[in-house]
């Protein structure tokens, strides 16, 4: 038997009859979540989010009687404890993610991403799933962004749990850029070469770590079936020259410098952390 095989059978297996939110789920990632689980034999795919048109969207791409859209926000207690209730797993992925909308929307970007991921945790500690995944982002890694330090106190908000709650296990899964998510670089290019215009760099230079959703999906599922105890998951992503993706989308482009607290190369892993870490073949491990 291939390990891919092995993989998905021990996936199967792990999701056998359970119950699974996933909060953020009508966005990119949450979505290719949701459709990639009710391929396996779940018994429910609980999606919360606070965008109405993305969950129909949702609905109309997956008609499935197994899919449930819950209209609702993290920072809402009640709402989401309701939509917690019997759930056997809990995969955290709702963020305000944008670099400048974050920078500029500081109050609101600490709200959800500190206080919602607050909620989601306290939510665990009061339903008691099974397993609680946070989804956190290679922002974090000596972080230069409001953004990345917020996710920076997610990730250590699900260690604390992980290491002081028993009742379930908690975890967060770190991974850089999906390249078919909204609202990024690519999406960007697009839109500029439809019309007409050059492709926007920030710099020439600049080194981000990108893999596809599929690969992003596949490696949540695999973290979910492996989860330890207040881990970081880190997988071994590959790192790309923006100036190299941009040459094959168009040679017509124009610079137009870092946004404020980006930086040119991001890193997935700090040294310090290397030092600590379980390494794997395809992934690191931070306990």
């Amino acid at each position: 038997m291939s390990n891919k095989r092995k993989i998905k059978e021990g996936i199967s297996k792990d999701l056998k009859n359970k119950t699974i939110l996933i909060t953020g789920g009508a966005g990119s990632v949450g979505s290719a979540l949701a459709e990639k689980m009710l391929q396996y034999p779940v018994k429910a795919v609980r999606v919360l989010d606070s965008n109405e048109h993305a969950l129909f969207t949702l609905k109309r791409s997956l008609n499935d009687s197994r899919l449930r859209l819950l209209l609702g926000n993290i920072l809402d207690k009640d709402r989401v404890e309701m939509a917690s209730n019997d759930a056997d797993i809990i995969i955290h992925a709702a963020a305000a993610k944008n670099i400048e909308i974050t920078e500029f929307n500081a109050i609101d970007t600490i709200d959800i991403n500190i206080n919602g991921t607050m909620n989601m945790i306290k939510t665990a500690i009061k339903t008691k799933p099974e397993r609680f995944l946070n989804i956190s982002t290679d922002k974090v890694a000596e972080t230069s962004t409001l953004y990345g330090t917020t996710k920076e106190i997610g990730e250590r908000l699900t260690t604390w749990a992980g290491k002081h709650i028993q009742t379930t296990q908690f975890a967060s899964v770190r991974f850089g850029n999906v390249m078919e998510t909204k609202g990024n670089v690519f999406e960007v290019w697009e839109k500029e070469v439809s019309e007409k215009k050059p492709i926007s760099i920030t710099d020439p230079n600049m080194k981000r770590y990108f893999f596809h959703i599929e690969e992003a999906v596949d490696f949540i599922l695999e973290c979910i079936t492996n989860i330890q105890q207040g881990a970081v998951f880190i997988p071994k992503m590959k790192s790309y020259k923006i100036k190299e993706l941009a040459d094959k989308v168009s040679k017509k482009q124009k610079i137009i410098g870092l946004r404020p607290g980006e930086k040119l190369e991001e890193i997935l892993i700090t040294d310090d952390e290397i030092k600590k870490a379980v390494n794997k073949k395809n992934y690191w491990i931070l306990k």
